[in-house]
């Protein structure tokens, strides 16, 4: 059964696939194909100089959640990687928490592409991710 014929998937389950995220903080709220929200709290741990939030850390919260939005969208037992991923960033992050939203901009038999919508607390937008994901056949016999 691919992800998008189950029940509504439950997001702390997919985040547990992602140990990396879970680690770092990400939290998933919301997980559908055509939006999934997380969000990272702003931590002195995942800064830069100044008490900025490390770019990385903003990245890997909008691969985290976009990834999460292209596994949604899935054919049957297919999976999925990401093989390009382009962040803009608008202004720093400094305090409180950062949002994502992710969208399906295309989804294809051989790729899906999301944009994900980084804001602040107050709503700001503070990057935007775009990143292409290959769709995967499932793996068929013994692994080796």
């Amino acid at each position: 059964m691919s992800p998008s014929e189950t029940a509504p998937p439950d997001p702390a389950a997919l985040l547990a696939a992602m140990p990396f995220a879970a680690r770092l903080g990400v939290e998933l709220h919301e997980a559908a194909p055509d939006r999934t929200v997380g969000s990272l709290p702003w931590s002195p741990e995942a800064c830069t100089a100044g008490g900025v939030l490390h770019g990385g850390a903003l990245m890997a919260l909008a691969d985290s959640v976009g990834a999460v939005c292209a596994y949604l969208n899935l054919p049957q037992g297919a999976r999925t990687s990401t093989v390009e991923s382009k962040t803009n960033f608008l202004r720093p992050v400094t305090s409180g928490r950062v949002h994502a939203t992710a969208r399906p901009l295309h989804v294809g038999g051989t790729l899906v592409v999301v944009q994900t919508d980084l804001r602040d607390d107050k709503d700001r937008l503070v990057g935007q991710t775009t990143q292409t994901q290959i769709v995967l056949a499932a793996r068929s016999g013994a692994a080796g």
